[in-house]
């Protein structure tokens, strides 16, 4: 029997809740598909500040680099809001990615028939499904770049700087293009290129790695303006999509709610080898915390992800998300519930998809 060893990263809020039914769910799936999983907790974000005085702790680090994946719930609250930038929880996170070199951000946006009434868009715009995936570059760009404050003309002034060079760009531009040769074949490059000289060497780099190295794949570019239109107005003309740290971030919340629910879409965080880092696209919920009313379908789907890409576990994965599927005809939580269907708790909204594993 294969043997992985996992860390726990609960985070805050309502990560404890959802990262113990996305661990549940994998023992269950162990137990059916001949694996079994050693699950070890680590701190990250406001529960370790409070705990050690740092975002992301030199144990957490030790810990996850001795992994064979790690799944995050989500950092974050008011009770941090008010400390300095380098000592939020935020910077846990964007520690944690970096300090394990995960430089791909991969987030699928996908609608469950089961969902599509939830979703803002009409069935027409939808069309028969939709099935995006953004790969986002995640350890470069503006969130990494040269900040700081300074006095401009006798104010207080403020700079974060768009920094990419030719490496960081290519080792991204492959993975969305080598994800698209396993999906449609189609591969969108989003940038800012009529403005911004990143986006214009963005541009530059991935039409030649495409042209060297993957002639197969059509390739087409939108400025992100124009891309965030598209999303609403035709999203089933994406397959995948590529870009940068920010763009990303921002482009794949807006699919989130597409799909009806930023409640429901997973994600990974991926290096150049198998290890990975699996988390939800939501935050931490500090409103809903204790209160049973959290969503554990995306750190569940999360989990799927982490079978897949990480695990080599495809069956299990599909199993999983075929259970997800099938608990959705029946339960929903508060924040995807509709007449008809009985609302659950985050609890039973895990033993459901078990049930159905």
């Amino acid at each position: 029997m294969k043997e992985y060893k996992i860390v726990l990263l609960e985070g805050d809020g309502i990560g404890p809740e959802i990262v113990n039914e996305a661990a549940l769910t994998l023992k269950k799936a162990g137990e059916k598909f001949g694996f079994s999983v050693n699950f070890e907790k680590a701190l990250l974000g406001g529960s370790a500040i409070d705990k050690t005085g740092s975002p992301i702790p030199a144990e957490t680090v030790k810990a996850c680099k001795a992994a064979d994946a790690v799944l995050l719930g989500a950092v974050g609250g008011p009770k941090w809001d008010n400390m300095p930038g380098g000592k939020r929880p935020e910077a846990g996170l964007l520690g944690i990615r970096s300090s394990l070199g995960l430089f791909a951000n991969l987030r699928p946006a996908v609608i469950f028939d089961q969902l599509r009434s939830a979703s803002p868009l009409k069935d027409e715009i939808i069309g028969g499904s939709l099935n995006i995936m953004i790969v986002r570059e995640l350890t470069g760009g503006i969130y990494f770049g040269e900040r700081g404050h300074k006095t401009v003309n006798g104010s207080e002034a403020a700079y974060d700087t768009e920094m990419y060079s030719v490496p960081e760009i290519e080792r991204i531009a492959r993975v969305g293009f080598r994800m698209a040769q396993k999906r449609r074949g189609k591969l969108c490059s989003v940038d800012k290129a009529n403005v911004l000289e990143s986006s214009r060497l963005w541009r530059k780099t991935v039409t030649r790695i495409g042209k060297e190295e993957f002639p197969d794949v059509e390739l087409s570019y939108l400025y992100v303006d124009n891309c965030s239109m598209q999303l609403v107005r035709d999203p089933k003309q994406f397959d995948v999509i590529v870009t940068s740290n920010m763009f990303g971030d921002i482009l794949s919340d807006e699919a989130s709610m597409i799909s009806g629910s930023i409640g429901m879409l997973p994600s990974a965080s991926l290096g150049e080898g198998k290890f990975g880092l699996y988390e939800p696209v939501h935050g931490s919920a500090p409103d809903i915390a204790g209160t049973g009313n959290a969503n554990p379908l995306a750190t569940i789907l999360s989990a799927a992800m982490m079978l897949r890409y990480s695990l080599g576990m495809p069956k299990a994965a599909e199993a999983i998300e075929n259970a997800v599927s099938k608990a959705l005809e029946t339960v929903r939580t508060p924040d995807i519930y509709t007449e008809g269907k009985e609302k659950v708790s985050c609890v039973e909204m895990g033993e459901t998809v078990r049930k159905f594993i």
